[in-house]
């Protein structure tokens, strides 16, 4: 996850839709860094929290990243990527900054449960205070966050839904139908 810092004249996100088949995506470029990828029927309203915690305000349209984000999605989920090379601006505390980049390792194609998050930031009783920080994720997909199974390995909540979260788990093999 690369990291940027806002500058002092980034006062706005150009946010781009992006339709996919597991619902439609918000993308949003702040100064040449994502600040968030967002569940557009999502109930935990990363882009909304982002865009007040950074003291954003959002506009429609794209830019060249917000193009190359949709391309690199729509790679995802033609199956002709498994990784994604864009340029994050996490806005969150330290401790969720420490769940994404844990979340960030979880391979493709594989799961890992609440438990074993907390285990990987050093912080093994935590695993409740993960899920928040999972939740808060603000970067669907590309920080992949519908990789976290429950600890008896069933599926749990996810922002955008859980038929989107079955059908990104079978995309990658994880689920079998």
């Amino acid at each position: 996850m690369r990291k940027h810092a806002l500058s002092g004249s980034a006062r706005t996100v150009t946010v781009e839709r992006l339709e996919t088949p597991a619902g439609a995506l918000l993308i949003g470029d702040s100064d040449g860094a994502l600040v968030f990828i967002d569940w557009e029927s999502g109930k935990h309203g990363s882009s909304a929290r982002v865009l007040s915690k950074a003291g954003l305000r959002a506009v429609p349209g794209s830019t060249p990243l917000t193009r190359r984000a949709s391309s690199e999605l729509r790679e995802y989920f033609e199956g002709k990527r498994k990784s994604f090379d864009l340029p994050l601006l996490p806005i969150g505390s330290d401790f969720e900054k420490a769940v994404w980049q844990e979340l960030g390792r979880v391979p493709w194609g594989t799961t890992t449960t609440y438990g074993a998050i907390a285990r990987g930031i050093g912080k093994p009783k935590a695993a409740h205070a993960v899920g928040a920080a999972v939740g808060r994720n603000p970067f669907a997909i590309v920080i992949p966050c519908h990789r976290v199974l429950g600890k008896d390995g069933g599926l749990t909540g996810y922002d955008g839904g859980l038929a989107a979260k079955t059908l990104l788990l079978r995309l990658e093999g994880a689920l079998l139908a």
